[in-house]
């Protein structure tokens, strides 16, 4: 036997249970228009498309305020001509014509930063409004006022500029639909308007969408170019560090080797040597074989497939005036100023990597002078202290164009100039001069090799 809550006499469906089913029918419609509230308020309040207003990347502080201060202009001109006309030439009541006036005019201010929004109270307000004037049944432009029009298609600019073409055609069918239904209730004696909103709106909505589609276009171009520029910077730094990695593999390939052969023959060279020093003596040969046989498969990865074997020495100071001869038959006056070959022999206990950066940089600026300020007259000056090797090089305005000598050197310039003076532990600085010249000056330290540096 089943049980039931209902009392035996009383059947649900009898009208003593109406009641309440109607009460929970309204508490679910009053919760539906709570909650659409809620969402209309919802979207009133959140900025459509981009979060900022109009304008609001603008550099100056007046570009800035110019969509706001527009706006108040056509907001102070239409709310008193819309009253007036509205009053005088259609008949409406001067209250109702004001509250129209203000309906259709004030949303042009929050058209500036959420032109969506905006749009959608302007509808409703401009449909509203011309249905009071075909209400009033005078021989005028219907259904949409001049003022309309106007308000109308200042949105619809705005709306262009901030909006999806899919948005934009939707609004302008709404445009379409709304003109048309409320053109068919004019009096035929009146002007219609209906084509003429139809046809600005959609001229305003398409110019709007092209110059804002351009504007993104040349703006992403330029964010592109700035990528491509950093990018390009940044290759040009790292294919110049591994150019000066593989160029000191001679420096350090040598003291290896130097290193293992010094392990080797000990062992011949000194006599008495107890077995375990022998055995220490061989462990560091095996470890520096092994360290030169690492750096080889190193410099393989650095070296790029179109690189070709480098086999020569490296080249130091001492090269200098084979550098200058070269350059010289180029076409390039140049004036060398070095220490005297006695002096310069101290070099020989400068650590290999000083003497190859001081002629990279050297061979770099002379590249340069090359490519952009060809036959200039150059002057290189070398000159020696305690603890510095420092380098000048100065040249002065080109006496011939650019392109007319074909371009050499690596092209990387004066970033391969900072790695190898950072590499050094050194200081350069290079640039323009007042008379069109260029000027690099460099100091590297004098880092002996018997100081545990090298």
């Amino acid at each position: 036997m089943s049980s039931s809550s209902t009392p035996p006499d009383q059947d649900p469906r009898t009208p003593a249970a109406e009641p309440d089913r109607r009460g929970v029918t309204l508490q679910r419609a009053a919760a539906g228009v709570r909650e659409g509230l809620g969402r209309a308020g919802t979207f009133l309040s959140t900025p459509a498309g981009r979060t900022e207003p109009l304008l609001a990347r603008a550099p100056k502080r007046w570009m800035r305020l110019m969509p706001i201060i527009a706006a108040l202009g056509f907001v102070a001109t239409l709310i008193p001509v819309t009253t007036q006309v509205l009053t005088n030439d259609y008949g409406v009541n001067g209250g109702l014509a004001g509250a129209l006036g203000v309906a259709q005019a004030a949303p042009l201010l929050l058209a500036v930063s959420r032109p969506l929004a905006a749009w959608c109270i302007l509808i409703v307000a401009d449909v509203i409004g011309a249905i009071v004037t075909l209400s009033m049944g005078h021989d005028r432009p219907a259904p949409w006022t001049a003022m309309i029009i106007v308000g109308y298609v200042v949105v619809c600019l705005l709306l262009s500029l901030r909006e999806s073409r899919r948005t934009l055609l939707g609004i302008w069918l709404v445009t379409v639909v709304v003109s048309l239904v409320l053109g068919a209730f004019r009096d035929d004696g009146g002007q219609d308007t209906s084509v003429l909103l139809i046809v600005l709106s959609g001229v305003a909505l398409l110019l709007g969408a092209l110059l804002r589609e351009r504007g993104d276009a040349q703006r992403r171009l330029i964010e592109q170019e700035t990528i491509s520029e950093a990018e390009r910077a940044q290759r040009t730094l790292l294919e110049e560090r591994a150019r000066i990695a593989r160029e000191l593999h001679d420096v350090v390939a040598h003291h290896m080797s130097v290193i293992t052969v010094q392990a080797d023959s000990a062992p011949y060279r000194l006599d008495g040597l107890p077995d375990a020093a022998r055995e220490e003596f061989g462990s560091i040969a095996a470890s520096a074989r092994e360290s030169l046989t690492e750096m080889r498969r190193l410099l393989a990865v650095l070296r790029s497939e179109d690189t070709p074997g480098e086999r020569s020495p490296q080249p130091g100071l001492s090269r200098l005036p084979h550098l200058v001869e070269a350059t010289v038959r180029a076409g390039i006056p140049i004036d060398l100023s070095r220490p005297e070959l006695s002096v310069l022999t101290q070099l020989a206990d400068v650590t290999p990597a000083v003497d190859l950066s001081a002629y990279r940089i050297v061979q770099e600026a002379l590249s340069n002078v090359m490519r952009h300020a060809p036959g200039a007259h150059t002057t290189i000056t070398v000159t020696l202290d305690e603890e510095h090797l420092l380098i000048l090089v100065v040249n002065g305005p080109p006496t011939e164009t650019p392109d007319s000598l074909e371009h050499s050197g690596t092209g990387h310039g004066l970033v391969g100039m900072r790695e190898r003076v950072r590499l050094v532990g050194g200081t350069v600085d290079a640039g323009p001069l007042p008379d069109g010249g260029f000027r690099v000056a460099a100091q590297l330290p004098l880092l002996k090799k018997d100081s545990g540096t090298a």
